[in-house]
């Protein structure tokens, strides 16, 4: 694993396996929507069940994308490795995207299950907090014209938006919030149906899949963004 640090073994080893991952993507989605459909409506929520299958893989997956973005600051900061810090700036937009769709169906589901959009509890507050962190870390990047400044910078916001991480997952246990617990990682096994499990992890696979799939081809486009600029230095100082 390590050595994929080197830009250009990971450059020849994701060759072949991004498009596999954007075809697995793609299938698992098409799956996942259609078990999702088909799954029968829940005699308390009715067909607003159906939101889970989107905002559960959403949440999870914009928690598990700052944890990768928290890791590989780390490693740019710390060991100054230009990989690690191309890994970390690919997975910010995805994680914001997935943290957002997490709040507004988050918010859709709310409104008929709690009667509001909106409640200032630990989890919802937290989330968006983590959506926050995102936000931050792509405007900071964006600020400051000195790319090595701009990363350093970037990663020690990264290192500090870890210290949300367990407050977001364990904000149901630690407080006592509107938000339900955890229904599919619990002690005592999960508490969802086999009818609404099946779609659910179906569609958690489809966003691991998709994110994989856009984070590798983000990683390599900055590799070659970074080389072409690198060129165009050396030819400006030759020139």
């Amino acid at each position: 694993m390590f050595g994929l640090a080197n830009p250009d073994r990971f450059m020849r080893f994701t060759r072949p396996v991004t498009p596999v991952a954007w075809v697995v993507a793609g299938v698992l989605l098409v799956v996942g929507t259609w078990l999702s459909f088909t799954a029968p409506g829940d005699y308390q929520q009715g067909d607003t069940v159906r939101i889970m299958f989107v905002h559960v893989p959403a949440a999870s997956l914009g928690l598990m994308i700052y944890g990768a973005l928290g890791v590989s600051s780390f490693f740019a900061l710390v060991f100054r490795h230009p990989l690690a810090d191309a890994a970390a700036r690919a997975a910010a937009l995805p994680g914001a995207a997935y943290t957002a769709l997490a709040l507004v169906t988050g918010s859709l589901w709310g409104q008929p299950m709690w009667g509001t959009w909106w409640v200032w509890d630990a989890r919802l507050t937290s989330v968006l907090v983590l959506f926050l962190f995102y936000l931050g870390y792509i405007a900071l990047r964006s600020a400051i014209d000195d790319e090595a400044k701009a990363a350093r910078a970037a990663a020690v916001l990264g290192l500090v938006g870890l210290i949300n991480l367990p407050i977001v997952k364990f904000s149901v246990d630690w407080w006592n919030t509107l938000h339900q617990p955890a229904s599919l990682l619990r002690a005592g096994g999960t508490s969802l149906d086999p009818v609404f499990l099946w779609p659910l992890l179906t569609m958690m696979a489809a966003f691991g899949a998709l994110f994989l799939a856009i984070w590798l081809s983000a990683i390599r486009t900055e590799i070659v963004r970074r080389r072409v600029m690198s060129l165009r230095a050396r030819a400006a100082q030759n020139a």
